[in-house]
């Protein structure tokens, strides 16, 4: 895969697709979009000379897409007007808008021990076995009542 772009699209002989990520002078690292037991060694994969983007805005409310923004819903094609790069630098803390309105997480002791706001990010911190994935699905799940 000679010049490369890092974030570029590949494709592989199977149709599986992927990005170049690590880029070395006798080998490039690929994060492939997909099941990787049908890639096999030696398998010719060809680059596309695009960098990878993915389907932006309204029309992707309430679909199912998967890595690269294909529906996989069943609703049909997704008519979305704009695309974007998956890797993009996030803006500066001062074109940022600032946190203006709550963003319940429907468990009572969050939202009123640690408020946080839409559009804020949130770590969660706790050993193995404490819950963190069950209280991030279910501040998932309760979105589609508050919003």
């Amino acid at each position: 895969l000679k010049n490369i772009q890092a974030e570029e699209m590949v494709e592989f002989d199977s149709g599986m697709k992927g990005m170049a990520l690590n880029l070395e002078p006798d080998n490039v690292g690929v994060v492939v979009f997909g099941n990787d037991k049908v890639i096999k060694e030696g398998d010719v994969v060809k680059r596309t000379g695009a960098i990878v983007d993915v389907p932006v805005g309204e029309a992707l409310l309430g679909r199912v897409v998967d890595a690269l923004g294909n529906p996989i819903d069943g609703k049909g094609p997704i008519k979305a007007a704009k695309r974007s790069r998956v890797e993009v630098k996030a803006p500066g803390i001062i074109p940022r808008l600032g946190v203006r309105e709550p963003m319940l997480t429907g468990v009572k002791a969050v939202d009123s021990l640690v408020p946080i706001g839409r559009g804020q990010r949130e770590l969660i911190i706790g050993d193995r076995q404490t819950g963190k994935t069950a209280i991030a699905i279910d501040t998932i799940i309760n979105q589609k009542r508050f919003n």
